[in-house]
Parts: C-alpha cells; sequence; structure tokens
C-alpha cells in the first residue's frame, strides 16, 4: 500500500502539460500501429512480438535473470529482424503520419458513381468478371503491376467491352481515378491475411489483396455467382442493389477529399473511440511504468578523488595525502544515469586550518551532487589531514644503484652534482644530514665505463623545491678493474 502511494505520489509531481502531450503522441502512435497492422493482416504477429514484450517485463520484476540474459542477449538481432520483416507495416505508418494535407481530385458526382453502379450490375446480370480499383488517400503505384495505361471516359459500353471474355484485358483490373479510367489489364496483389474464404476466386482474394495494404476501395463482380462485392480494409461484402453501390463510392470520395492520420474505423464510429480509448489507456499505462520506474530511488556507489583548495601559503600537507574516496549515492534512476563519475569529486576547503592534525568528514557539504541525488555514506566516513608550518630544510641526494656491473669491473666512487638540494616541508618532516631524496635508477648492468648519467629526483608530494623545480642531477660513474687473484 505504501509502495502505491508513493508511486501516485510521484505520478502527481512530474505530471504537467508536458507529460500529457508525450502521452496523447504516443497514443496515436499506437493507435496508428494498432490500425496499419490490423489492415495489413499482420497484426497477429504483432500481438505476438507484445506478448514476448509482457513477459520480458514480468521477467524484469520478478528478477528472473535466465530470461532477462536470453531477451537482453537478442533483442539487438530481433530488433533488426523486426525492422526487415515490417518494412512496408513502419512505411505505411509513417505515411499516415506525414499524410496531413487536401489533394487535388477532380469533380466526382452521383453521375461517375451511378455510371460505375450500373455498370458493376449489368456486368452480374450478364456474369462477365470484373475488378473495378477506385484508389483512395494512399498510391498504388507500388502495388499493382502490368497493365496498359489509358486515358478514356469511363462508361457502361467501356467497362462491358474491356471486360468481355474475348479483349485482352479481361482477366486484369481497371483502375478509375480522378474521375477517369487510367489503367487496364492490371494485376493486383493476392491476400495475405487469411480473411477470405476458399471458396471465393482469385478476383476475389486480388481484392482483398489491395485493400490489406491501402485504402482503394474495389469492385469485384463474380461471374460464378453474378454478385457484386465492395472490397475495403482487407474484408468484403455483397452488395445487393445498385443504390448501395453509389452510396459507398460516393463516401469512399468524400473520405479520400481530406487526408488525415486517422480516419474511419473499419467497423464505425463505436469501433474509432474503442480504438482510440485502448490506445490511450495502454499509453498512459506504458508511460507511467517508464517514468516512474525512472523516478524510483535507486542506490549506485561510485569512486570520487580528494580535491585539496585553499592551502594557506604558510602551511603544506605532510605525511600521507588521501587521495580518493567510495561514494555510496540515492536517488532516481534516471539522474544516477545521467551522473557523469569524472565530475564527482570531494573538495576538502582548508581555508581555516591550522598547524596539526584534524579530522575531514565526508558530507554532502563536500561532495558536488547534482540535484535529486543524496549521499548515504562514503568509505572512509572520515580521514586525517596533518599540516604543518613551511620550513626550509637540506635533503642530501643519493643516486639510486640499481644491478650490478660487468664482471671484471669495479666501482671506484660516485659522485652526485649537487650533493644536496634546498626544499621546503612541513614541520614535522625529517630533514638534515641524516635525511636523503634518491635519484631515478640507474642501471649499472649497461655501463662499460666511467659515464655521467642526468637523473631525476624523487620525492613525495609534501616536500617541494625551494624555486618550484627540481634540479636535474648529474651522477658519474667512476669504474675501475677488478685485481685478478
Amino acid at each position: 500500500m505504501e509502495t502505491t502511494l508513493l508511486s501516485m505520489r510521484t505520478f502527481m509531481e512530474v505530471f504537467g502539460w508536458r507529460e500529457a502531450l508525450d502521452i496523447l503522441l504516443i497514443a496515436l502512435a499506437m493507435f496508428l500501429t494498432y490500425r496499419t497492422f490490423r489492415r495489413l493482416g499482420t497484426w497477429k504477429i504483432l500481438a505476438g512480438i507484445l506478448l514476448a514484450a509482457a513477459v520480458f517485463f514480468a521477467a524484469s520484476l520478478l528478477q528472473l535473470r535466465g530470461l532477462e540474459w536470453i531477451f537482453s542477449t537478442l533483442s539487438p538481432v530481433a530488433m533488426v529482424a523486426l525492422i526487415v520483416i515490417f518494412q512496408p507495416e513502419i512505411r505505411k505508418i509513417f505515411e499516415r503520419a506525414a499524410s496531413l494535407h487536401r489533394q487535388r481530385r477532380a469533380e466526382r458526382g452521383g453521375g461517375l458513381a451511378g455510371t460505375l453502379a450500373e455498370a458493376a450490375f449489368a456486368l452480374a446480370e450478364e456474369r462477365v468478371g470484373a475488378i473495378l480499383v477506385l484508389p483512395g488517400r494512399e498510391s498504388i503505384a507500388e502495388w499493382i503491376h502490368g497493365g496498359q495505361a489509358v486515358d478514356g471516359q469511363v462508361s457502361m459500353t467501356l467497362l462491358q467491352s474491356i471486360f468481355d471474355a474475348h479483349s485482352p484485358g479481361h482477366d486484369g483490373a481497371v483502375i478509375v481515378e480522378n474521375g477517369r479510367l487510367s489503367a487496364l489489364g492490371v494485376r493486383l496483389p493476392m491476400s495475405r491475411s487469411g480473411r477470405v474464404p476458399e471458396t471465393l476466386g482469385t478476383r476475389h482474394h486480388a481484392a482483398a489483396g489491395l485493400t490489406e495494404v491501402t485504402d482503394a476501395l474495389v469492385a469485384v463482380i463474380s461471374e460464378e455467382r453474378g454478385t457484386v462485392m465492395l472490397f475495403s480494409g482487407g474484408r468484403g461484402r455483397v452488395v445487393e442493389n445498385r443504390d448501395d453501390v453509389e452510396a459507398e463510392l460516393l463516401t469512399h470520395w468524400n473520405r479520400a477529399l481530406v487526408v488525415l492520420p486517422v480516419g474511419p474505423e473499419e467497423g464505425g464510429t463505436r469501433n474509432l473511440v474503442v480504438s482510440l480509448a485502448g490506445a490511450l489507456v495502454l499509453a498512459v499505462f506504458f508511460w507511467s511504468a517508464v517514468v516512474l520506474d525512472q523516478y524510483q530511488v535507486r542506490e549506485r556507489a561510485l569512486t570520487a578523488p580528494i580535491e585539496y583548495i585553499a592551502l594557506p601559503a604558510h602551511l603544506a600537507l605532510g605525511g600521507e595525502k588521501r587521495v580518493e574516496a567510495r561514494l555510496h549515492l540515492a536517488g532516481p534512476m534516471s539522474e544516477l544515469e545521467r551522473l557523469d563519475p569524472f565530475r564527482l569529486q570531494v573538495t576538502v576547503d582548508l581555508s581555516g586550518a591550522l598547524p596539526g592534525t584534524q579530522t575531514v568528514v565526508i558530507s554532502e557539504d563536500n561532495v558536488t551532487l547534482p540535484r535529486g541525488i543524496s549521499l548515504l555514506d562514503a568509505v572512509p566516513p572520515s580521514f586525517k589531514v596533518t599540516l604543518g608550518e613551511i620550513r626550509e630544510l637540506d635533503y642530501a641526494v643519493q643516486p639510486q644503484l640499481v644491478g650490478a656491473l660487468p664482471d671484471g669491473l669495479a666501482v671506484e666512487h660516485v659522485r652526485v652534482s649537487p650533493p644536496s638540494v634546498r626544499v621546503r616541508a612541513a614541520a614535522g618532516e625529517k630533514g638534515g644530514s641524516g635525511e636523503v631524496l634518491l635519484t631515478t635508477p640507474v642501471y649499472l648492468g649497461t655501463i662499460r665505463e666511467t659515464t655521467t648519467l642526468y637523473c631525476k629526483i624523487i620525492a613525495p608530494p609534501s616536500i617541494q623545491p625551494v624555486g618550484g623545480q627540481w634540479p636535474d642531477v648529474a651522477v658519474v660513474v667512476t669504474l675501475k678493474e677488478k685485481k685478478r687473484k
């Protein structure tokens, strides 16, 4: 109950007009996807994909690691495969989303609709098979094949001549577009949805196939049954009289005048409202699940460097200096994912520090954190800083000899220039004749004769040279031959 109240409170805190617009756009995208897949006859595949997504979501909630691994491993390959498989559907969705414009149409009226209706029933009475294609808002060019382009006035005589059994183009379809007969003998794609009964002929399957992928209206006249069927949205129905055909044609043309991404839903206004409401509910659920998950509090551990600032000029850090700490953070997942680890640091302000050893506590006051992220704890939670008054000391320089000379050779003496350096160190650091600074290694195994080498000085950060720069050290190694026994 507490978790539910927290989710509702989070939802109300983040919800605004931008979120409402976000949900509406998601709902529109879902609606267009559903309409397109349903009309193209591939909605069952889409349902299977949604079922797989639901299984993955449940596996994530229940922390089923095996299923999570399988889905995460296969998801990139599956995404590419889905884009390839559903290329026509995806293109159709974008076409619908971008098709908000008015098309120029030739004048149509009851005259043309009446002529087509009369011709259709005349052919049905004569038992002459025919297909009449009337394109809608969408182009059918990519779905049709063959045929002969013409530009003729639609008349009953012309249609009877084209579909006469002795006419070369009688087995194909005619295209009636912009009030003219634009093509004859055209081949249409066959239906892939399985909605058309096997008892119907090839013409019916072809009519259903074209209307599955476009918004065209197709009239099919059956030579076996003597009936007239109108196909749209992949479905067909038998029309009993000329008036119904004429009314359907006029409705189809009026609908095609203004192209909207959301057109009449198959089955009437009620189905349209139900589809839109369902898309809106799914969008709200999807958005809520994503957003509330992003706002759920998560934890994350990161390593941050420690930076010392505003150190007084008369003080210096002594001893071993801590350079990093492990921070345990909490906050919304979206904020934690956007957090740049390289911008995270612990700042130690030494502007008011005094000589001696003091304890620094790591808290939100000295950690740079984005808004909404809090510090739970740190490792270590605190550490000591030793500060001392700066003084100048002399440190002897000692060469770091590594390895052994070749056989027959021995070191006679080693001379270092300069033999000592003046340094600035905090009080408490040892100095004087008893303390030394080493040079970078001098490898004796590579020396065959008296040699002068130039080396760097190795010193801890708490010791700095007077003048700000370490001098180069000349190491002169003088060799001699060993006495043979």
